[in-house]
């Protein structure tokens, strides 16, 4: 896929793991973005550059981040 079909053009998503309470909503709103880390609940991005197609999942899954771990740039 090339950088025009992807969803926050030059932007991405990266998460805080030191602020992440481990909650899971990001996981709930954004499965193929997110996903928790097996040793310690903590999120995990998955693709830091999603697909056009993840852009309002991705954005809800901001919102939903109870500890605002999730930083999109």
């Amino acid at each position: 896929m090339t950088l025009a079909g992807r969803a926050f053009g030059d932007g991405k998503i990266s998460a805080e793991r030191d602020r992440c309470v481990g909650a899971g909503q990001c996981v709930l709103a954004a499965p193929a973005v997110f996903d928790q880390d097996e040793e310690d609940g903590l999120v995990r991005v998955l693709d830091e550059r999603p697909p056009v197609s993840q852009s309002d999942a991705v954005h809800a899954a901001v919102r939903a981040c109870p500890s605002g771990a999730l930083v999109l740039r």
